[in-house]
């Protein structure tokens, strides 16, 4: 049941970035920054993708994604309509990864150690969740402020 509740926190948020990221009326726009906003939406949507094929797609998942952490914040003016493929590819990832892990598994140490301490997996995927829910809304109020 919660790997089921987690799948559709995934699938809704992250279909939610890729509208967020339509939603630009001026492409360039969501690789602009201002003031204290130091993450552009651009990149902060590229984070995301990396965090989750990382995490979940890689650690989970054994898809032999590789992320480059730092080109996430570096990279500049990918056209709107790769960021929503890239996005597209990653629900996708994250569906079928979450499609086979066992509810049994949550409970399970996470293989990795991402934290001061070791986790579950159960508590690194809720973790994925929030942080995902955490970016989303920066990239909405940065839509609207910028755009």
């Amino acid at each position: 049941m919660i790997v089921e509740n987690l799948k559709t926190i995934f699938n809704r948020d992250l279909n939610k970035l890729k509208e967020e990221i339509a939603a630009y009326q001026d492409e360039a726009n969501l690789w602009k920054t201002t003031g204290d906003i130091k993450n552009s939406a651009g990149n902060l949507c590229l984070h995301l993708i990396g965090n989750l094929n990382t995490y979940i797609g890689a650690a989970i998942g054994n898809s032999g994604y590789i992320r480059n952490r730092e080109l996430e914040f570096s990279l500049k003016d990918i056209r709107k309509s790769a960021l929503i493929v890239m996005i597209e590819q990653t629900i996708t990832t994250v569906e079928e990864t979450l499609n086979q892990l066992k509810e049994e598994e949550l409970q399970k140490e996470y293989e990795l150690k991402v934290f001061e301490n070791k986790t579950t997996t159960g508590f690194f995927l809720i973790h994925l969740a929030t942080h995902l829910g955490y970016h989303l809304g920066q990239i909405n109020y940065h839509r609207r402020l910028i755009d």
